[in-house]
């Protein structure tokens, strides 16, 4: 049996991977007077005085919400709410496991962007953070863009959890190739995770970066880019074969096959290769080794240097959580990613990222989040 149809039907079993748990017992008749009525009065009347309360008296300090209207879901696209359900319950069990944080799938029957921009402010009430997954690009840009000012940390994690881990994944990768912030990078794939890339490695200090999308480079010639991509625009013209040439680092967010070993060889000495497409890679590690490839990093876990989120936003979360964060700032990510390439004190070839079960990759980027926030709120 694949592990596709094993996933069916344990997920058929199970009926889904969450449940709602008790924190007080509901088996006597004070139980019922003290977590309902009408000893509950009591906390409401509190936070009636004082809205900061609610942090104190339930468990709003320790909640995420997880929105997604199903419009780019994984490699599966536009499959709408219903179709979605079973990734978002995935996201908020990850939440759960790694973070020990409460996450609530909500998905929207609505793609209208400023439908899903007013529910995500009247739920806001009862979740201390909002996880934006799933959404297509460049909606999801303005829907997080909105919604900064809501008091609560929310991020889109397609986005921002994808530049994290890359970040790290980059920062121990030059080490291992003795390169610097001064190398040449192409990003190919300009949708959501590959602009937010692009944006934290300028952040970080790497600034010489060609990014593409499916016409080819994104430059000045081109009267086809909208304000997100206009960003990286540059002098040069062509496709991903000419943009390679004399390159230190590929970062695929793209289609899987797309760069061939020639492509690969026409990169500078020690080229660092990130094919992240799921689940067939830009290019297969061994065909990159094969090429000259130093560093080679995929979205798989049955390769080494895996690059997934779940690297990041349980630590983001936990820390912009336990800080009280109204939101998540570029500093706080940048420090994350900072962090996490930190566990790995001497990196190699083929370990340049924790793996996910690492335990101590939460508790790491939540205190370097939660101190980014505290220097610079």
């Amino acid at each position: 049996m694949d592990t596709q149809q094993e996933s069916l039907l344990l997920h058929e079993k199970q009926k889904g991977k969450l449940a709602i748990s008790l924190k007080m017992p509901l088996n006597t008749k004070e139980d019922l007077s003290l977590a309902y009525t009408p000893g509950v009065a009591e906390p409401c009347r509190y936070i009636a005085k004082n809205k900061e309360d609610v942090y104190k008296y339930t468990f709003k300090g320790n909640t995420v919400a997880v929105i997604s209207d199903g419009s780019a879901v994984l490699g599966l696209g536009n499959i709408g709410a219903e179709a979605s359900l079973p990734v978002m319950e995935g996201k908020c069990a990850l939440f759960k496991a790694f973070a020990d944080i409460d996450a609530f799938p909500i998905c929207t029957t609505t793609q209208d962007q400023e439908e899903i921009i007013l529910i995500a402010k009247n739920i806001a009430p009862g979740f201390g953070g909002i996880n934006l997954e799933d959404i297509k690009a460049p909606k999801c840009f303005e829907i997080e863009a909105q919604l900064q000012d809501l008091g609560i940390p929310v991020m889109h994690d397609d986005q921002h959890g994808t530049a994290v881990v890359c970040l790290a994944a980059i920062i121990n990768a030059l080490k291992v190739t003795n390169k610097d912030k001064s190398a040449k990078v192409v990003i190919n794939g300009a949708g959501a995770a590959g602009i937010a890339v692009g944006k934290m490695l300028k952040n970080y200090g790497i600034t010489n970066i060609t990014l593409l999308d499916s016409k080819g480079i994104i430059s000045k010639e081109r009267t086809d880019v909208n304000e997100y991509k206009a960003e990286f625009t540059t002098d040069q013209s062509g496709n991903l074969e000419l943009a390679l040439k004399n390159s230190d680092i590929f970062i695929g967010l793209s289609v899987k096959n797309c760069v061939s070993k020639e492509m690969v060889q026409s990169m500078n000495t020690s080229p660092i290769i990130m094919a992240m497409a799921n689940p067939d890679p830009e290019i297969l590690p061994d065909l990159a080794k094969e090429a000259g490839a130093k560093v080679i990093a995929t979205g798989r876990s049955d390769f080494p240097n895996q690059v997934n989120n779940v690297l990041g936003f349980p630590g983001i979360f936990r820390g912009a959580l336990e800080a009280k964060a109204t939101k998540i700032t570029e500093d706080m990510k940048l420090a994350a990613a900072i962090a996490l390439a930190g566990i790995i004190e001497n990196p190699t070839e083929d370990e340049i990222l924790p793996y996910a079960t690492n335990k101590d990759v939460v508790p790491v980027i939540a205190k370097a989040v939660k101190e980014a926030w505290e220097q610079n709120k």
